[in-house]
């Protein structure tokens, strides 16, 4: 079955996938918002930190098991543990992924609705108020946002029907470079802005009486929230890279582009909240709240350059969420295809139609299931609460405890050392051994606890 399998077509091809993967909106919806909220460039310092020394190590140790089996999250930890218990922690890397596309296709959903009224109708609203209002009345809208989570959700299905190579790669290929070029166009374009310098200012001038120890878990959350750690989508993807690839230098490559695209996301999206004197602290509707008043604000002086503006902006927000919906999709889709016999296509459908209800009643959820609750949490945030919190940090947690405890350290140090081949690897090993199995660990628990006690 191995030998069957697809595989990228090389280096470029794996990393351009691999961040894909992890930047979404993560990157764009997540990142600045939180920057505003815990201290700017403070906080922007510990999330470097804590990529470079918690996040890639975990990334690292996913990638392991995916190119050391050929397969997916379940038929990894099968082969590499057989008739052990470590199977539930494939099983529970299929669902959790599932789980997030569900309510992720609800919120690219809105990403289509927004960029059809840039293109339509655009921006003009007066107090940012009413811009809040207007997406409250949006989302609880029924049938609307139903609409474009069928048509998100559609897109998906459509690019992994067409599989690794003709579907994934090429999507990732095109959609990739033009998506960094599109996020620089929007920070060139915000630096210039009047008022842009006091937000430059505050991302790059830490304050670090801002550093406080939910501050730090803060950022070591999002690190791992940004490289989609602990769902197995990392794993999945590094299944198809081909034997012969650097596992570090494809690791670093990924991680080093989800940095960048988080940092040109801060530096597109805080320098225009300041120009247009809005707290940075503006938290999750950041994207859909205050963005729209503040393109509405540049259409008083120039209409058609905010209507640009604002379309490359939605743009930019749908193509980075279908590059992590998809590799979501994958994971799924691999399962059945390996485990349970299922053609591609067979597999698409059935997981379509799964996450499909599902994200209908978390869009539903803003509206007529607005009173039903789990645990006095709505269905949407029931779901975004259980995933985020607990399944992506509880499976980061056993993926690093089985590749720094449960593998053998040898069949670990050949998958890290390219078979002993890439001296570089070799020399560095040993501080990727103790980050994974002492470090790696103890931050994922504070991370936990922190979520837990939130």
């Amino acid at each position: 079955m191995a030998a069957r399998r697809e595989h990228f077509g090389g280096r470029s091809a794996a990393i351009l996938a691999l961040a894909g993967s992890a930047i979404g909106l993560g990157n764009i919806w997540r990142f600045p918002y939180m920057v505003g909220q815990t201290g700017g460039a403070a906080f922007i310092i510990i999330y470097l930190a804590s990529c470079l020394l918690l996040s890639l190590p975990i990334f690292l140790a996913e990638a392991i098991i995916g190119h050391r089996t050929h397969a997916g999250t379940f038929g990894a930890m099968e082969r590499l543990a057989p008739g052990m218990k470590w199977k539930w922690l494939g099983l529970l890397t299929v669902l959790s992924p599932l789980v997030i596309l569900s309510y992720y296709s609800v919120v690219g959903g809105w990403s289509i609705g927004y960029l059809w009224q840039s293109l339509t109708a655009g921006f003009h609203l007066d107090e940012i108020g009413a811009v809040s209002s207007a997406f409250g009345r949006f989302v609880a809208e029924p049938w609307v946002p139903l609409l474009f989570h069928t048509l998100f959700l559609g897109g998906c299905a459509w690019i992994v029907s067409a599989g690794v190579k003709s579907g994934i790669e090429r999507f990732n290929k095109i959609t990739m470079p033009l998506l960094f070029l599109l996020i620089v166009m929007i920070m060139v374009y915000s630096l210039t802005l009047p008022g842009a310098r006091a937000g430059v200012e505050y991302l790059l001038k830490p304050d670090f009486s801002k550093i406080t120890p939910s501050a730090v878990a803060a950022a070591m959350g999002q690190s791992f929230f940004s490289l989609s750690l602990g769902v197995g989508t990392i794993l999945t993807y590094a299944s198809y890279i081909r034997r012969d690839e650097n596992i570090l230098v494809t690791g670093l490559g990924t991680v080093g582009f989800d940095l960048l695209f988080a940092l040109i996301a801060g530096f597109a999206i805080m320098p225009a909240v300041f120009a247009a004197g809005i707290e940075p602290g503006a938290g999750p509707g950041l994207i859909f709240e205050t963005l729209p008043y503040i393109f509405a604000k540049m259409g008083a002086s120039a209409p058609w350059l905010s209507g640009l503006v604002a379309v490359l902006f939605f743009v930019t927000i749908v193509f980075a969420a279908f590059t992590s919906a998809i590799s979501m999709y994958e994971v799924g889709v691999a399962y059945l295809v390996e485990q349970r016999g299922l053609s591609r296509h067979k597999a698409t459908v059935l997981i379509f139609l799964g996450c499909w209800i599902l994200g209908a009643l978390c869009s539903l959820s803003f509206g007529p299931l607005s009173g039903t609750h789990i645990f006095g949490l709505t269905i949407f945030n029931f779901c975004d609460r259980l995933t985020s919190n607990f399944l992506m940090t509880f499976g980061g947690l056993l993926f690093v405890i089985f590749v720094g405890w449960k593998m053998d350290k040898t069949a670990v140090r050949d998958e890290f050392t390219c078979g002993g081949t890439a001296r570089f690897n070799t020399a560095v090993f040993g501080a990727f051994w103790f980050l994974l199995r002492y470090l790696a660990p103890l931050a994922i628990l504070i991370i936990f606890i922190t979520n837990f006690l939130a």
